[in-house]
Parts: C-alpha cells; structure tokens; sequence
C-alpha cells in the first residue's frame, strides 16, 4: 500500500476530538430583604424616618432569630437602612457572620413627610388612604416621597448591590414598604398591587438575579427554618462516590 493509502487510512481511523468542556454556569445572586422587627410603635404609628425608635423586646429577639436561621449560609456582606430599628435588627446577623453592617441610605424607609410620627387610626379615616391602598402608584405624601420614587430607589439599589457582589449572598435589612415594593418589581406586577404582600416584622424575603434572566423570587415574609438551603454547596470531586 502506498504512503498516500496509508496517509487516508491513519485519518480514517483517527478519533473525533472531544468536543470543549461548557462553560460552568455563573452562580446566581442571592438578595434576602429582611423587614426589621418590632418596634413599641409598630401597627399603630407610621414612623417613617424619624430618628430614635428602637427595637422593643420582642424585636431584639426576633433580631437574634435571624441570626439563627442564617447559621450555615455563607453570607458575602451585611447592609443595613441607616435607621437604628434596622440597624440593631442587623447586629446580630452580621456578628454571626463575622461581618460588617454597611449602611445603604437605598434600603431606608419610605418618606412619608408630613404623616411621619402619625397615628394609622387617624390616617385610616382620610380620603388620601384609599389611593394609598389602591392606587399607591399615584401617590406621593405630602411633603414627601412618592411610592413610584420609593420603588425605583429601593430597585436601582438592589441592582447596586448584585452588581458589586456577583454570585454571593448578601443580607439587606430594610423596612415593609420599601421590601414589598422590590418584591412586587422582581414578580412582575403592578406598583398598585403591592399592598398585596405582606411583610411581617422580622421577616425574610429572598430575590435570586441570574445574569441575562429576570429576577426569581425564591420566598416572601418568611419568619421560620433555617436558610442555609437556600444556596446548596457544591459537591466537589473528592466527594463523588464511585
């Protein structure tokens, strides 16, 4: 057989080379939006960003409770509204992290201008608390930041955050208004339907950002059980079994 014979048949006879290995998925980010816990005042005044309201009793063990669930949750960065109610709802978790709080102006509560410090019995009898509960996407409180602003400040400052920390875990504590409007932009739905999602004190909420698909809500106001599930460790290879 002749050297161009041979030459065919060592090619025929050649293995197809293996097609590249895909490339791994980027890890997605995690954002859990825990609502702050209970205040003396909560239900019965709108404290808005008043300064001075601290956790009562119940609230400092509904901080601790959090720290708890987050046992076994590698967490990248702890930020806190600037408010001492959330700011002492995050001290626990970011002592059991082994982090700092940040203070993100972004996660504070909505302005609520000349309602601030008013009692929700009063509030409750003006004709303006009807918009505020059915159409809040036209409301603006007087001498004070409307619920559209709220919205889109809270969203531009979660994008901040998933940007700066990619496929990690970060812990942001806010307060009820501003988590339900985040909620209700990661879902889809209207400004209007936001009063809809309930966020309890203490409460944990998680958005999971997956580059180049819209957001996934993994849990709303969740207040018991570990989180650690919420982000499974990879198995490595000296852990498969053969």
């Amino acid at each position: 057989m002749g050297k161009a014979a041979n030459a065919t048949l060592d090619l025929m006879t050649e293995a197809p080379a293996p097609p590249p290995p895909a490339p791994a998925a980027a890890p997605s980010t995690l954002l859990l939006l825990v609502r702050h816990g209970e205040t003396p005042t909560t239900g019965s005044v709108l404290p808005g960003r008043a300064p001075g309201l601290h956790l009562s009793e119940r609230g400092r063990a509904q901080a601790q409770r959090i720290a708890e669930r987050l046992a076994g949750l590698k967490v990248d960065a702890v930020y806190s509204s600037p408010l001492e109610r959330t700011a002492e709802t995050a001290a626990p978790a970011a002592a059991g992290t082994g982090l700092e709080v940040n203070h993100e102006p972004g996660l504070i509560e909505c302005d609520f201008g000349d309602w601030t410090g008013a009692a929700l019995a009063d509030l409750t009898g003006l004709p303006e608390w009807q918009t505020v509960q059915h159409a809040p996407s036209v409301f603006r409180f007087p001498d004070g930041e409307s619920f559209a602003r709220m919205q889109a400040r809270m969203v531009e400052t979660l994008e901040a955050l998933r940007t700066t920390h990619p496929g990690g875990v970060v812990v942001c504590f806010s307060h009820a208004d501003p988590i339900k409007a985040a909620v209700a932009h990661a879902l889809g739905a209207h400004l209007d339907l936001f009063q809809r999602i309930a966020i309890s004190p203490g409460s944990v909420s998680v958005i999971s950002y997956t580059e180049g698909q819209p957001p996934a809500v993994l849990t709303v106001n969740s207040t018991a059980g570990p989180l650690a599930g919420l982000r499974q460790p990879r198995q490595g290879a000296e852990d498969v079994q053969p």
